[in-house]
């Protein structure tokens, strides 16, 4: 029994479902190893980029898929409200200037020359 079937006597249908398969496969894979490249290593989650760089090559599209779901530990959650605003003393803000900034992040600057409806 011959197992290799030529790529002619391959349905059409299959043949462009093949192709678009590995163009796909081929584009999250290039886009994993880049988002690699670019994440710092203490970002990761085994602290080491040749081991994520193996897994991503070795195991195709399932690899590419591993990295991003688990690959990188979470971001650090940044509160915009407590953040300091630019310009703002770095000291600790009393309760109605976190307030007044809290609403400026939502509603825009309104001493700006904002239009206030």
């Amino acid at each position: 029994m011959e197992s290799n079937i030529p790529w002619s006597e391959i349905p059409s249908g299959l043949q462009v479902a093949i192709i678009v398969y590995g163009a796909i496969q081929l584009a999250v894979q290039v886009w994993a190893l880049v988002d690699l490249l670019r994440t710092p290593a203490e970002r990761l989650q085994t602290g080491k980029k040749w081991l994520w760089a193996i897994v991503v090559l070795f195991f195709n599209m399932l690899g590419a898929i591993i990295y991003f779901v688990a690959g990188k530990k979470p971001a650090e959650a940044v509160d915009p409200a407590r953040a300091s605003a630019p310009g703002a003393p770095t000291t600790g803000a009393p309760a109605a200037d976190r307030a007044t900034r809290a609403a400026e992040l939502l509603y825009g600057d309104q001493d700006a020359g904002g239009d206030a409806r």
